[in-house]
């Protein structure tokens, strides 16, 4: 049963006098970090030999490295690129040894704060309403289920559905008009990964269509009708906050690990699909850690077991991440096709088509394994092996230029096109359905 939280008692003007005040002062406390990555690069390196392999093997232990595509030294391979931010003061050392060995480069992002400071380059505005093209830290966020939820009872309802390790609430909103029967429902969550802000803006954007929509008798309005979308706007909410208050590139929780000074396990690691197999790490300092156990984390228990409790009426899963541009189904923890990969596959393909039509964003599609790299203990793995055939990953823009720090200016055009492949799909699943 979803349990129903204690709303807030502002009334709406009110709460959107204070989400603008958070907004401000959330804002200024993320660019004015300390300036602690100033002058830190992030390199595009294309490792071609076994020698180029070392050499980057080499330097993660050596110097400070974050990898930010694939997320960790251990998933690095010949012929596919590697990105990571390196400190300012180890760049020109490591730009000498790639020279020195001929492993190719680029620099994608020359100075790593400027971006930062950067990424909220829209046009301040005094107005009082919710913006769903800016960046929003945790507690607006809160305050704008509950808002969002009281303001259309016949269409949206919250819910908390777990607690994370610091205790904050998980929410899901259950978007739909209320039929009074039971309905097959999507399930769509967001921020797993607490550096990938486009994705909880997406989670957000798609609840504020889904209202605007409601009753004009549009694509979105007809699927509100026929199915539940069950949205789980952030998963990881502690180390979103983090992400905003101590770390913009915080990646996973914040639970301590005993026996270790390293915070945090990978969420999507963590869940029961061959757990912490290929493309895992058992070491607690790694960005892709597992976990001491399978469903360690309180955060993968809250969604795991939503999940299992309405197993029956869930017939798709989509989770949002960034970035890459890719749409990917299951597998990721083996290289073996799924029982219906034929379908999955074309359904894909279709839905990128749709999302490439809008501004002709390139988008690739296949299995995880294959498109990306090998990852057990992931959702949507996890999802489909528990029987939800329609599960998807969606890798949001760019494909570097940006990495997890795309600006604020692109947030309506990358839920606009997002919003077609999820059309798509649930337009598929609800003439499908099993």
């Amino acid at each position: 049963m979803f349990h129903v939280p204690q709303r807030d008692s502002d009334t709406p003007g009110k709460s959107m006098e204070r989400l603008f005040f958070l907004g401000f002062v959330a804002a200024l406390a993320v660019s004015g970090a300390g300036g602690r990555y100033y002058g830190d690069k992030v390199l595009r390196l294309q490792p071609e030999i076994e020698e180029h392999l070392q050499f980057i093997k080499n330097v993660s232990r050596s110097a400070k490295v974050d990898f930010w595509k694939p997320h960790s030294v251990e998933l690095v391979t010949t012929n596919r690129s590697v990105d990571f931010r390196v400190d300012a003061d180890r760049v020109s050392d490591l730009q000498a040894g790639l020279e020195k060995i001929g492993l190719k480069y680029e620099v994608l992002i020359d100075n790593l704060q400027t971006l930062i400071e950067n990424q909220f380059d829209r046009k301040a505005s005094r107005s009082l309403d919710y913006s769903y093209e800016s960046y929003h830290n945790w507690d607006q966020i809160e305050s704008w289920t509950a808002t969002i939820a009281d303001e259309n009872p016949n269409l949206i309802s919250r819910f908390e559905i777990g607690r994370s390790y610091e205790e904050r609430p998980i929410y899901l909103l259950r978007v739909g008009n209320r039929t009074g029967s039971l309905k097959p429902a999507i399930f769509l969550d967001c921020g797993i990964h607490a550096r990938e802000w486009i994705s909880p803006a997406f989670c957000q954007w798609f609840v504020k269509e889904a209202i605007r929509n409601f009753g004009t008798r549009s694509t979105l309005d007809t699927l509100v009708n026929e199915l539940d979308f069950l949205v789980v706007p952030v998963v990881n909410v502690d180390g979103y906050s983090y992400s905003w208050t101590k770390d913009r590139l915080w990646r996973k929780t914040r639970s301590r690990n005993p026996g270790s000074a390293c915070v945090g396990t990978d969420l999507n690691r963590n869940f029961n699909a061959q757990w912490c197999a290929g493309g895992a790490s058992r070491d607690p300092c790694s960005e892709i850690y597992c976990g001491p156990q399978v469903e360690s984390e309180k955060e993968v228990k809250a969604i795991a077991g939503c999940i299992r409790s309405h197993s029956s009426t869930i017939k798709a899963y989509l989770t949002i991440h960034s970035y890459s541009q890719k749409c990917l189904f299951p597998y990721s923890y083996t290289h073996a096709l799924a029982f219906d990969h034929e379908e999955l596959n074309n359904l894909a393909s279709n839905a990128v088509d749709a999302l490439t039509s809008l501004y002709g964003t390139p988008f690739e599609f296949g299995p995880g394994a294959s498109s990306m790299y090998v990852a057990s203990g992931g959702s949507d793995d996890w999802v489909y092996d528990l029987g939800i055939k329609y599960s998807f990953t969606f890798e949001l823009r760019d494909t570097g230029k940006y990495g997890f720090l795309l600006p604020e200016s692109q947030i309506r055009p990358t839920c606009e096109e997002t919003m077609l492949a999820v059309y798509h799909i649930a337009s598929y699943v609800l003439n499908h359905l099993y």
